[in-house]
């Protein structure tokens, strides 16, 4: 029986689930969005990136290929395009390769990390709304996060760093890297996903030191709680390491997109085991190619973004 355990959080469904350490999940993963080629048709994506699940009804994906956000209701056959979709371009009705979105429940809002425009935009999620509004400019944007306080996280990849910043705040504050690239403790390379938990600890997958990177709040470094031993496919190692998610227990679960497979890493382990893929570059219902985003549904559904399969896929928890 699963249990939950309840926080009220700004940018995720109320209930996040309290994963067994033993849970177990369908090999064979069922498609919730796309799943039908690459293209730009309402039933496609191109090269989809971030996704964000709300209330376990819809799914928001950033449709990098598609300069588009698109929502997904449970069931339906096709999306709804809820931001951009009118082009590649910098208007504040357009976006340019975005790869992240979250939802602002306090202010019913999408925010995007609009990455090939260099900037940060809210978009209301009201009907009628037809353009965007900038937060923040000049930055080269990857993954965002939101904690429970209304504080926005965002990595940059080209100052490899992360800053949380106040809604309505150009600067913000640094919270993890901004040491310039590297591989060092108090350094990062190339960072793009995030998770912040309730005590506003940081994680970061630090995607070209292939390891995933945990910053305690104030810290001045990091702490290595994933990967760091190389670019392979032993089991103490990732390649290339995208969508984070943290539960509970303190359970890292991570797309892997260099290895095609997700992982779950317990708390203080040092090598982590494979949940779903890990079975080649493919096609396969147990396969990915370059998998990305991530996130878990209030059952402990995990869903997946099949990057170069053009899908969203749903594993269900055994």
């Amino acid at each position: 029986m699963l249990s939950y355990y309840i926080q009220k959080l700004a940018w995720a469904s109320d209930v996040i689930p309290d994963i067994p350490a033993d849970a177990r999940w369908a090999q064979n993963g069922a498609p919730v969005a796309g799943g039908h080629g690459k293209g730009s048709a309402t039933n496609q994506l191109c090269h989809p990136g971030g996704l964000f699940l709300d209330d376990d009804q819809t799914v928001v994906i950033a449709d990098f290929g598609n300069h588009r956000i698109i929502q997904w209701k449970m069931g339906d056959t096709n999306g709804q395009v809820v931001g951009g979709g009118n082009g590649q371009g910098n208007r504040l009705d357009q976006l340019y390769q975005p790869t992240d979105v979250l939802i602002d429940k306090e202010t019913d809002s999408l925010i995007i990390c609009d990455r090939n425009n260099r900037r940060v935009v809210r978009w209301s999620r009201r009907s009628g709304t037809v353009q965007g509004e900038i937060l923040i400019n000049n930055i080269w944007c990857y993954g965002l996060a939101m904690d429970d306080q209304r504080y926005l996280y965002i990595s940059d990849t080209d100052k490899d760093e992360v800053r949380r910043y106040q809604i309505g705040d150009k600067n913000g504050t640094l919270v993890a890297g901004g040491n310039r690239r590297g591989a060092g403790l108090n350094q990062l390379n190339f960072p793009t996903y995030l998770f912040v938990d309730q005590q506003q600890t940081v994680y970061v997958s630090d995607n070209n030191n292939h390891r995933v990177m945990k910053w305690n709040k104030d810290a001045k470094e990091g702490i290595v709680v994933a990967g760091g031993q190389g670019q392979e496919n032993a089991l103490t190692q990732l390649s290339y390491p995208q969508g984070l998610f943290v539960d509970t227990l303190g359970t890292i679960y991570v797309a892997e997109s260099g290895n095609d497979r997700v992982m779950r890493w317990p708390k203080g382990a040092k090598q982590g085991t494979v949940i779903v893929g890990g079975n080649g570059y493919g096609e396969g219902a147990n396969q990915f190619k370059s998998p990305v985003g991530l996130s878990f549904d209030q059952h402990g559904n995990l869903y997946v973004v099949d990057n170069d399969n053009y899908r969203v896929q749903r594993f269900s928890i055994e």
